[in-house]
C-alpha cells in the first residue's frame, strides 16, 4: 500500500492540514508507504501565469517544507515508511533552472516527480489545469482542444527526453492530465499515437508512472490519470506504476483508488486479440 504523490500545507492552492493529519490518515487506510511531493519552487524569471499566482511553494520556503518531513519522517519511522519528495514542473524554456533546483535539492529527497502544468504558445505560458474557464481561454488562444492536447502530449515528450541532471524525477506525473475538463471540452482527435509514444518513452528510459486517482474526482474528468487502458499497455511493457491520491488535503488521501484497481482488473482482463 503505496501513496507516491502527496501534497501538504506548503501548497499555496491547497489545504492547512497538517503533515501529522496526512500521516494519520494513511496509517488508518492502511498504507506502509507514502511520499510527500509538494510543488517545487518555480524557476525565478518564470511568471506564474495563474491569477493568484499559487502554483507551487516560493524557494524560500523549501529549506523549510524539508526539514518539517523529515521531522514527520522521523517521528513515525516505526509506523509508516515517509518519503521526502518534490513535483517538479518542466517548463519548455526553463530547463537550466530546473536542473540547477535539482542538483541543490535532489540529494536531499528520496522520491520525485516530473509534471507538465505549463503549455508554452508563441512567447508566452499558460496554465493547463487551473479552471475550465481558463482551459476555455487556451482552447480559444491553440485553435482547438485537438491542438491543445496535442501541444500537452508533445511536451510530455519533451519531458522525458529531456536532459535535467543526474536528478532528474524518474516518475512521470499525471500524463493524462490535458483531459481534465474533458466532459466539457472532448477532444474528437485519437490521441493514441502520442500516447503510445510517450509509454514507450517511459518504457525505454527506465521511468516510472504516477497512477493519479485526482482525475476520478474531478466532475469533468472522472477518470484517472490516466485511464485503465492506458495503465494495461504501461504494464504490458513492464513499466513499474506507481499509485497517486494527488491528495491536498488529508480527505483526499486513497481518492479514486478502489476504482482504479477494479478498472484495471477489468482491463487486464479482456482478451488479447491473438
Amino acid at each position: 500500500m503505496r501513496d507516491g504523490h502527496i501534497h501538504t500545507p506548503f501548497c499555496p492552492h491547497g489545504s492547512q492540514d497538517p503533515l501529522e493529519a496526512y500521516v494519520e490518515r494513511a496509517i488508518e487506510l492502511g498504507y506502509t508507504d507514502i511520499s510527500f511531493t509538494e510543488h517545487a519552487p518555480l524557476p525565478e524569471r518564470f511568471i506564474d501565469p495563474t491569477p493568484n499566482q499559487d502554483c507551487s511553494m516560493k524557494l524560500s520556503q523549501l529549506e523549510r517544507y524539508l526539514h518539517a518531513v523529515a521531522e514527520v519522517k522521523a517521528r513515525y519511522r516505526n509506523d509508516i515508511a515517509i518519503r521526502v519528495g518534490l513535483e517538479v514542473d518542466f517548463i519548455p524554456g526553463f530547463e537550466e533552472e530546473t536542473t540547477r533546483l535539482l542538483d541543490e535539492v535532489g540529494p536531499l529527497l528520496d522520491d520525485s516527480i516530473l509534471s507538465v502544468h505549463f503549455l508554452a504558445y508563441e512567447g508566452q505560458y499558460v496554465c493547463l489545469d487551473y479552471s475550465e474557464d481558463m482551459f476555455a481561454d487556451i482552447v480559444r488562444l491553440f485553435g482547438s482542444v485537438e491542438r491543445v492536447h496535442r501541444t500537452y502530449y508533445e511536451t510530455v515528450l519533451q519531458s522525458i527526453r529531456t536532459e535535467l541532471g543526474r536528478y532528474k524525477p524518474r516518475r512521470i506525473g499525471h500524463m493524462t492530465l490535458v483531459r481534465k475538463f474533458q466532459r466539457r471540452f472532448p477532444c474528437l482527435e485519437p490521441m493514441d499515437e502520442w500516447i503510445v509514444a510517450i509509454l514507450d518513452d517511459i518504457k525505454q528510459f527506465g521511468y516510472e508512472l504516477d497512477y493519479n486517482g485526482a482525475g476520478a474526482a474531478k466532475p469533468l474528468c472522472l477518470e484517472p490519470y490516466p485511464p485503465g487502458g492506458v495503465i494495461a499497455e504501461a504494464r504490458r511493457r513492464g513499466i513499474p506504476i506507481v499509485y497517486g491520491s494527488d491528495a491536498h488535503r488529508a480527505a483526499d488521501l486513497h481518492q479514486g483508488r478502489e476504482r482504479m484497481d477494479r478498472e484495471a482488473l477489468s482491463v487486464d482482463n479482456r482478451p488479447q486479440p491473438s
